[in-house]
């Protein structure tokens, strides 16, 4: 039944995918549908609105409206549905690919030397040392990834940086994927079982200067939280011109609220 009450309201056009207030609210009434916050029930929101002040763009309201009633019953069915394994059943993605494609057979590269004629990364000496690289084909069974440096970068970020193998990948396990368009949730679980499997000895995000990708860095902190295991989170931002805009550390530990966390940047 609809009444008269306090609920929130996005700003499409100021909304930009980034993913703050997702995390922010605990009763899981948000969620990234086609790049942008929307909310999934009215029955989840409770009008409080503790998503606010994470949204950097100001695109969160509180408004008074006809809305159905706030169901406590019906958001932690929602919150157990939502977070059985760490993800929605709907959204789970496969272990392994029906098909059978290569891109889910676990593989350590042998690293390339360089030749005779002194071969530098200017001309193609690559630094990966393992596939898969996307986020959602890795396990954390996988040796690779085991006590691992993790670099967790984003999709745009591989392209746009011309010196990702030498400084970025060299001595680093690497998992990629799109905070705006992929499955953020997804790509959350998935980083927790890593962490939880894998005992890395450092995550390292790395994203693009736009403001959706910075949900990244947003998923690496509900990450580290669910997983229950600290581990030195670094933070390195691309611009769109190729160079490096800002690098540091995220002073965080899986019993720290995002969004009040310490800086300390270079």
């Amino acid at each position: 039944m609809k009444k008269m009450r306090q609920i929130i309201e996005i700003d499409e056009e100021k909304c930009t995918g980034c993913g703050q207030c997702i995390l922010a609210c605990a009763e899981g009434a948000l969620a990234l549908v086609d790049g942008k916050a929307r909310l999934v029930g009215e029955i989840y929101c409770d009008g409080i609105g503790a998503c606010i002040g994470e949204c950097p763009e100001g695109a969160l309201t509180i408004v008074e409206r006809k809305a159905d009633e706030f169901d406590e019953e019906a958001v932690e069915k929602h919150l157990q549905n939502k977070h059985k394994d760490g993800i929605n059943i709907e959204d789970a993605p496969q272990k392994t690919l029906a098909c059978g494609c290569p891109s889910s057979v676990m593989t350590t590269l042998a690293k390339k030397k360089q030749t005779n004629q002194g071969e530098t990364h200017n001309n193609g000496v690559s630094e990966l040392g393992h596939w898969p690289i996307k986020l959602q084909l890795l396990g954390d069974h996988a040796p690779f990834i085991k006590g691992a440096d993790l670099l967790l970068l984003a999709d745009c970020a591989a392209a746009a940086y011309p010196n990702l193998h030498q400084h970025l990948l060299k001595n680093r396990a690497v998992a990629m994927g799109c905070p705006k368009l992929d499955n953020l949730e997804a790509h959350i679980q998935r980083l927790a079982e890593i962490l939880k499997g894998a005992l890395l000895k450092s995550l390292t995000v790395v994203h693009m200067e736009v403001p959706c990708c910075k949900a990244f860095v947003s998923a690496a902190h509900e990450a580290i939280r669910r997983s229950g295991v600290n581990v030195p989170l670094n933070y390195i931002i691309i611009g769109r011109d190729g160079t490096i805009m800002k690098e540091g550390r995220q002073w965080f530990s899986c019993e720290t609220t995002p969004g009040l966390v310490a800086l300390d940047a270079t």
